[in-house]
């Protein structure tokens, strides 16, 4: 990664985010960015908590914030709740943002949903909770991979509802807000004793997601993989 980026940690209730970028006034607006659009978000959720709890797409409404109208569109090509979107979209706000600002290599990660617009290549690792492949690889991009938009969903951890049982499903699109929603939709599929024919479940479930370029599923020492997936390298 370039050393010259610069970089910032913060977190916000449940949300962990991590953003690096080389233009420093860029990042500085993003974070008050991201945090004006969940405000808006939380303020919408105390006057609508049902948002919260659906797991299903929901109708949107024009006068709703921006963030919430967002969060409904990609959970509704994924056929999932709009929260299963939260991360990415945020991610996505940040990344556009700086992008408007002139930046040239913008990353934000948010509880391991990443938005990036990158001009020279760079390695974001793809986190598992398989020892198999846990922390050994990642993905590489370049710029005509961007914008680009990873999300990882796993049924292993309590960081966010998952049906289903791999160990991760890592979704790649066009932005965070839908590969989000897409990694939680296809790991939803991801079930049952056949480790393989559910990871095959998983990859027939993302080929109906419009807008998703591509999967990558983990479940034990088992993987399976469809679509135009960034390269895939080995992370020492």
């Amino acid at each position: 990664m370039n050393e010259d980026l610069h970089e910032i940690n913060f977190v916000i209730e449940e949300s962990k985010i991590h953003i690096k970028c080389d233009n420093e006034e860029a990042l500085k607006a993003a974070v008050a960015e991201i945090k004006r659009h969940r405000r808006h978000l939380v303020e919408y959720i105390k006057m609508h908590p049902s948002f919260r709890y659906a797991l299903k797409p929901i109708v949107s409404s024009p006068k709703a914030p921006r963030i919430v109208r967002l969060m409904i569109a990609a959970s509704s090509v994924a056929n999932v709740g709009p929260m299963a979107s939260v991360a990415g979209t945020l991610a996505d706000i940040g990344l556009e943002c700086m992008c408007k600002k002139g930046a040239k290599i913008a990353i934000v990660e948010n509880g391991g949903e990443t938005a990036v617009f990158t001009e020279k290549p760079i390695v974001i690792g793809i986190f598992s909770n398989s020892l198999a492949f846990s922390s050994r690889i990642g993905f590489r991009l370049k710029r005509e991979d961007c914008p680009i938009g990873v999300a990882t969903s796993s049924s292993k951890t309590d960081r966010t509802l998952s049906f289903g049982e791999a160990d991760s499903v890592t979704a790649v699109a066009d932005n965070a807000s839908l590969a989000d929603a897409a990694a939680t939709a296809i790991c939803n599929f991801v079930i049952g004793e056949d480790v393989k024919e559910s990871i095959q479940r998983g990859l027939e479930k993302a080929k109906l997601i419009d807008g998703v370029r591509g999967v990558l599923i983990i479940r034990e020492d088992h993987s399976g993989l469809w679509g135009d997936l960034p390269q895939i390298v080995k992370i020492v």
